[in-house]
């Protein structure tokens, strides 16, 4: 059984001053805690509220053969550990991965985020990243954290698919990736044509925030500009909607070659 301390400690990793202090960060829901479990990242406990564990007992017999702790807690106690309005019953507490370096020599297609800080869509752009076979992102520090609560339920899983590079220096990363045969292709409204776009063999599609558009520093950076074509009267495309679209696109002239 869990302590009030446990609880407490476990509850404060809500916060994101706590999870950058303490390494370590919840994911909450069935679906998301198999995926993390099957991932790269370590698990510290699983805890659950009895009902669950009833409904689920193959889940904890898994759990017991791997030797991951699980603890079951009333729901009084479950409440302070959810971020939910209608929890389902079980979160995994995780540790942070640790971030690798790559020299990125054999990948034809990176995607860099500048300040997308709303979790929602940072989220919904890394399950699209996933979804047409990008391996791995760049951030800049601007960007929302990649352990918020909001922005793991809105990848649907995709940020434990990924590896993400969180970047203290985004625009000097772009330029020694350039020196490394790397096209910095920007998203950005005043752009060409995204379907009459010829693109390189290696490519990296910047996203910047929708709001304020890419910062001059990244528009300095950059090779060439994209933009999709307005056809209605619409002020702007959602930047999660409009990767799909550019993620699309390239994607399809990539498998082309």
């Amino acid at each position: 059984m869990l302590t009030k301390n446990q609880i407490k400690h476990y509850s404060s990793l809500l916060s994101k001053k706590y999870r950058l202090q303490e390494k370590k960060f919840i994911v909450e829901g069935i679906k998301l805690v198999e995926e993390a479990l099957i991932s790269e990242y370590s698990c510290e406990i699983i805890i659950a509220v009895k009902e669950f564990a009833e409904e689920d007992q193959n889940l904890l017999k898994r759990l017991d053969k791997r030797k991951i702790t699980t603890e079951i807690v009333k729901s009084t106690d479950f409440e302070k550990l959810s971020d939910t309005k209608n929890p389902q019953g079980i979160i995994g507490v995780f540790h942070f991965k640790q971030q690798c370096s790559s020299d990125f020599k054999h990948e034809k297609l990176i995607v860099a985020l500048e300040n997308i800080s709303d979790p929602g869509n940072l989220g919904t752009i890394l399950r699209n990243c996933d979804w047409f076979g990008i391996k791995n992102v760049l951030l800049s520090p601007d960007c929302a954290e990649i352990y918020n609560p909001k922005v793991i339920r809105a990848s649907a899983g995709s940020v434990f698919h990924l590896d993400i590079y969180e970047e203290k220096d985004l625009y000097n990363v772009l330029v020694e990736l350039k020196k490394n045969g790397f096209v910095i292709l920007c998203a950005d409204l005043n752009g060409e044509n995204l379907y009459s776009f010829s693109r390189s063999s290696k490519t990296i599609l910047v996203l910047a925030n929708e709001a304020n558009g890419p910062t001059e520093k990244l528009l300095q950076s950059c090779d060439s500009k994209i933009t999709i074509p307005r056809i209605g009267k619409a002020e702007s495309l959602n930047v999660a909607s409009a990767s799909a679209v550019i993620l699309s696109e390239i994607t399809k002239a990539i498998n082309k070659n």
